[in-house]
């Protein structure tokens, strides 16, 4: 048994010191070639990952390989602690994404899908669409040309926006909030960015009307739709994010329950070593 549980133990932290090396890979990677914003918003987040894997992973390896029972012994601990992360995380990310769930949405927006900041928690809404944080998020957007994709479809065929309104088969959230004016505003679409205003104006008072620009570089960006866009993108992903958690919070509890039978045959094995020479 001791074999077994030493053998399971030393098997997971060879592929975690793997993965953390892979991580810190791309995260020198991305500090000696990442040129825009966007790539080096990467950079930390995989640096603290890869070296967190790497650091639990040889007190994992040097615990059980060497049967040493006080880096085994830390080896626990730490995983005791990130067992507790995961479920507070897990526990978090569905509040902070439970805002507006059961809301009821009308056939139009469910056609549209124009979003507001106000369709989601106050604190998405602080910690995402703030001055400083939004700016951020837009130039990646720009980066990423979500737009020119609607309009290079579209000049393609592929995406004619009437119909895809009349048959009900929509634009992504993001790219409606932020290629596009607000439905309620009613410019009239020349094509799948350049929209008209009426002679008579706007048909609402929505700020977004006025915030629309058919400068590619700035269209809708800055658009409360726009943040809605990317507000709901980011729920949906964190949802998926939370599922994720899930399956590692079970495969993390039967690593430690494993680590804690490894540990606990250490000792007994000690005892017996100690009692046999006395």
């Amino acid at each position: 048994m001791v074999r077994v549980s030493n053998c399971i133990v030393g098997f997971v932290n060879t592929l975690l010191l793997l993965l953390g090396m892979i991580a810190l890979s791309f995260g020198v990677y991305f500090v000696v070639h990442g040129s825009s914003h966007c790539q080096k918003v990467l950079t930390d987040p995989l640096l603290i990952l890869g070296g967190f894997l790497v650091a639990v992973s040889l007190l994992g390896l040097i615990g059980s390989l060497c049967k040493n029972t006080i880096f085994m012994f830390l080896y626990l601990a730490v995983m005791f602690l990130l067992i507790l992360g995961l479920i507070g995380f897990t526990v978090f990310v569905f509040l902070v994404t439970n805002h507006g769930a059961g809301k009821v949405f009308s056939d139009r927006d469910l056609i549209i899908k124009d979003r507001r900041t106000t369709d989601f928690s106050n604190w998405l809404q602080k910690h995402f669409v703030n001055d400083k944080n939004w700016n951020r998020i837009k130039s990646c957007l720009i980066d990423a040309k979500v737009c020119r994709s609607v309009r290079k479809d579209n000049n393609n065929g592929d995406i004619n926006y009437k119909a895809l309104v009349f048959f009900k088969n929509t634009l992504p959230t993001l790219q409606a909030g932020c290629c596009k004016p607000p439905s309620s505003c009613g410019f009239l679409q020349k094509n799948a960015t350049f929209w008209e205003v009426p002679k008579s104006g706007a048909a609402t008072k929505d700020p977004d009307c006025l915030t629309w620009n058919n400068n590619v570089m700035k269209l809708c960006y800055d658009c409360n739709s726009c943040k809605g866009g990317v507000l709901d993108n980011l729920r949906k992903e964190w949802r998926s994010l939370a599922i994720i958690n899930v399956i590692v919070l079970i495969f993390v509890i039967f690593v430690y329950s494993v680590g804690c039978c490894a540990r606990s045959n250490q000792k007994s094995n000690k005892k017996k070593y100690i009692r046999g020479f006395a």
